[in-house]
């Protein structure tokens, strides 16, 4: 019995050694793929340079959508298709600003000096309906604006200017203390009488571009003009208010809100050899905002998806599971991919067992955050001693992305998976103006692509 016992023992521990020695060539053999014959950095080019930046409702997008689709069909994904999804139309317009600043020191009659005010709208706001024009009252938080209250706003521009918080290590929760402000700002100071808000940009860098992104506004409240600064120019307006000085802005913005579009996310599959009807979700999102190329956000994403898929038929791999490419349309502004991919699952009785998001930048890969049990947690850690050689290290709870997210509400054993790249420099293109290709690197978004595809490998093969 004791030498039966053994020998069940060496064969376990023969097999596991095997398996571990496996999955070593294996992973060994998608960074070689991914690093000398990778595909992904000239898809985004294609993208950002020949689409360019993409927002939901736009010719652009629609652009994208025939982009994508292209790509996936070339790579030779054994089905690729168009999935309907209905989608706000918001139209920027033209916008201009300028700054009027009182009892200028460096003028010897003291009278006001103007100047130009580069601003952005923010995603979704209205209008002016010609140029506006207010004293500027500055707020860090919600609190210190009913603090103030409607006798000292009413009639006022708000200036949000909390600043991202330089001692979170990790930018995303420098990120989340502050994009409330952006969000719910003008709502908030609608309450109170203000006639507009300028925010001051998300983000990290003292740099001279205005940050867009979405608000949101509340149905029971006045709709008014949402825009963003620089933290360059917030930094200035700021310093003019401490000094005692009055400060007033001229906003004028044609923005636009349509009827919703018919858009679409693109979707490729690879079928899987033993578990065809149980999926595994690869995605980024394909829209982005309409400064900028989105090549960060989240072009990156969407290249790196596809790259994982191309990867899997470049080196001959059978999925045991079904693996599925989804370019996700209206991430920035309405979350309507992510929706409609998580409704058109459930109704078709489709099983989905896991998914795995990219939506932080093109930036070199550290890690995988992961919403599982913790079984699931344990497992992904004991990928450490596996995947450390390639610099990845973070294997923690946390949320995995946006458009993934609407499928744990409709299957409640998935497990979901987000890319963590180095975060450091992602804020500096976050929804600005310089997500451009240029600054992605090649070596840094081939990295990622690899390291995705490798943790969809894991999964698909430990996965029961």
């Amino acid at each position: 019995m004791k030498t039966r016992i053994l020998f069940s023992l060496l064969c376990l521990l023969t097999f596991s050694t095997s398996k571990a020695q496996s999955d070593s060539i294996t992973v060994r053999r998608i960074y070689d793929i991914a690093l000398t014959q990778g595909e992904c950095y000239e898809n985004l080019r294609v993208l950002c340079k020949q689409v360019g930046h993409r927002l939901s409702g736009s010719a652009q997008a629609e652009k994208a959508v025939v982009w994508g689709k292209q790509t996936m069909e070339k790579a030779g994904f054994d089905q690729v298709w168009l999935q309907d999804v209905m989608v706000p139309k918001w139209v920027r317009g033209k916008e201009k600003g300028s700054l009027l600043l009182s009892k200028n020191p460096k003028l010897k009659d003291g009278n006001p000096v103007s100047a130009t005010l580069k601003i952005t709208a923010l995603g979704g706001s209205v209008g002016t309906n010609g140029p506006i024009t207010g004293e500027v009252i500055e707020v860090n938080d919600f609190d210190e604006l009913k603090r103030l209250g409607t006798e000292n706003i009413k009639g006022k521009i708000v200036f949000f200017n909390r600043p991202f918080d330089p001692t979170f290590i990790q930018t995303f929760k420098a990120y989340g203390h502050c994009v409330n402000q952006r969000v719910q700002g003008a709502s908030e100071a609608a309450k109170f009488g203000a006639k507009a808000v300028i925010v001051r940009s998300m983000a990290h860098g003292h740099g001279d571009h205005p940050h867009t992104g979405s608000i949101h506004y509340e149905d029971s409240l006045k709709k008014i003009p949402a825009a963003a600064v620089s933290t360059v120019m917030a930094d200035k307006i700021s310093d003019e208010l401490k000094q005692g000085r009055k400060v007033s802005v001229t906003l004028e913005m044609d923005c636009k809100v349509f009827p919703d579009v018919l858009s679409h996310n693109v979707i490729g599959e690879l079928k899987g050899s033993e578990f065809p009807d149980r999926i595994i979700t690869i995605g980024g999102h394909l829209d982005s905002w309409d400064i900028g190329e989105g090549a960060h956000d989240d072009g990156a994403g969407c290249v790196q998806s596809i790259e994982v898929l191309r990867l899997f038929k470049s080196l001959g791999i059978r999925p045991r599971h079904t693996l599925r490419a989804v370019l996700f349309m209206n991430e920035e502004n309405g979350l309507r991919g992510g929706k409609k991919y998580a409704d058109e699952a459930e109704r078709k009785g489709e099983i989905h067992v896991a998914g795995l998001e990219s939506d932080r930048g093109g930036f070199a890969p550290r890690g995988f955050t992961i919403e599982g049990n913790e079984q699931q947690i344990a497992w992904l850690r004991s990928l450490n001693p596996l995947l450390k050689p390639y610099d990845l290290h973070f294997f923690e709870p946390g949320g995995s992305g946006a458009d993934i997210g609407p499928l744990k509400k409709k299957f409640s054993n998935i497990v979901l998976f987000g890319f963590i790249p180095d975060s450091q420099r992602y804020f500096d293109h976050h929804h600005a103006e310089t997500d451009v290709f240029e600054t992605v690197n090649k070596r840094e978004l081939e990295l990622g692509a690899a390291a995705m595809a490798t943790l969809i490998y894991l999964i698909d093969r430990n996965l029961l």
